[in-house]
């Protein structure tokens, strides 16, 4: 009877051991294709906030992709391999803002835009930009003919200063509303889209949660932090706003239009926003190639994650029949909204 305990107890820790050895897996040293995609996979295992989220969302393992593509890595692989095999793992994060970037080329995510309709045509802005058209501080505006106020916004890279917001919205002081139009902008630095956010409130507005990374593990992380947007000591707009947007609006114009959601004269006008929402992380792999990518998830007030976009209180989409006509669906929903709230 002894002799079966024993051997029954032996089974039980080898099947433990087995067990802890597939989860537990040793650094390796060096500068090889297997030590550069082990430190590579780490680094995003310990690092990157969004991996239970997505494997929430559409069932990322990031242990399974582990096992998968390591067999694609060779003691022999040249480098241009080593890169495309790499790209292509952490392109299962399904992420724009994570980004290996070698000697070679850097590598892009582009299925969070470029599997949706684009919703944007400069051409056809041009027919209601005019020629008489100011472009301040990174901001293009004009008054409509329909004496709707229009500023477009295609960047949050350059800083967008408070004496041009002033000049800005005292020009268009005298229009039944405004379009603030954000399509196509990539994002850039969050101070400059909470900057412009802060001229359409007039109290301080809690707009959603932060969070960074405590530990290595998936779920590590910090006491969600509060995010308030602050009304301006400057110009302050007073009347309603719609906000346009298309899968092109990225990053922190993702958290602009988030802030601007949460204010009761704002409407969202046009397509889902493309996301990413968190703050970006670098980091090194022995070969020297960096990683960037997401490492303080964002949230909104209700604390819904912002990484896979914002719904728009009004779905719109350009149709071909209006494009064809040189005319801008969204722009004229826009317009129309803004008359018709204007009579209240």
């Amino acid at each position: 009877m002894r002799y079966v305990v024993y051997i029954f107890c032996i089974g039980i820790f080898c099947v433990i051991g087995i067990s802890f050895s597939s989860c537990i897996r040793e650094e390796i040293s060096g500068n090889t294709p297997e030590a550069n995609f082990e430190a590579l996979w780490r680094i995003i295992d310990e690092q990157y906030c969004f991996l239970d989220y997505k494997k929430e969302v559409y069932g990322l393992d990031w242990d399974e992709v582990h096992e998968r593509y390591a067999k694609r890595i060779t003691a022999d692989m040249g480098w241009k391999n080593l890169f495309e095999v790499l790209s292509d793992m952490v392109n299962e994060l399904r992420d724009g803002h994570v980004n290996l970037s070698s000697s070679l080329a850097t590598s892009q995510y582009r299925m969070w835009f470029d599997s949706f309709p684009h919703n944007f045509s400069d051409s056809i802005q041009r027919n209601y930009l005019g020629k008489d058209y100011v472009n301040s501080s990174g901001l293009t505006y004009q008054i409509l003919e329909n004496n709707i106020g229009y500023i477009y916004c295609e960047s949050f890279s350059n800083g967008i200063g408070d004496g041009n917001l002033d000049q800005i919205l005292n020009q268009l002081a005298i229009c039944d509303g405004l379009i603030v139009d954000v399509r196509d902008n990539g994002g850039g630095n969050l101070t400059t889209a909470q900057r412009l956010a802060a001229r359409f409130t007039n109290e301080k507005v809690l707009v959603g949660y932060m969070c960074h990374k405590t530990g290595p593990g998936h779920s590590d992380f910090s006491t969600p932090k509060p995010v308030y947007i602050n009304p301006s000591n400057g110009i302050r707009w007073q009347k309603k706003v719609v906000v346009l947007t298309n899968r092109r609006s990225y990053s922190s114009t993702n958290d602009f239009v988030n802030s601007m959601g949460q204010f009761p004269n704002v409407i969202i006008v046009g397509d889902k926003t493309g996301g990413g929402s968190g703050l970006p992380f670098s980091s090194e792999i022995p070969c020297g190639w960096s990683i960037r990518f997401s490492a303080a998830p964002m949230f909104d007030p209700q604390m819904n994650q912002l990484e896979f976009g914002i719904d728009p209180d009004v779905k719109v989409d350009m149709s071909a029949t209006d494009m064809q006509q040189g005319k801008d669906t969204m722009i004229e929903v826009a317009c129309s909204l803004l008359k018709e709230l204007g009579k209240d």
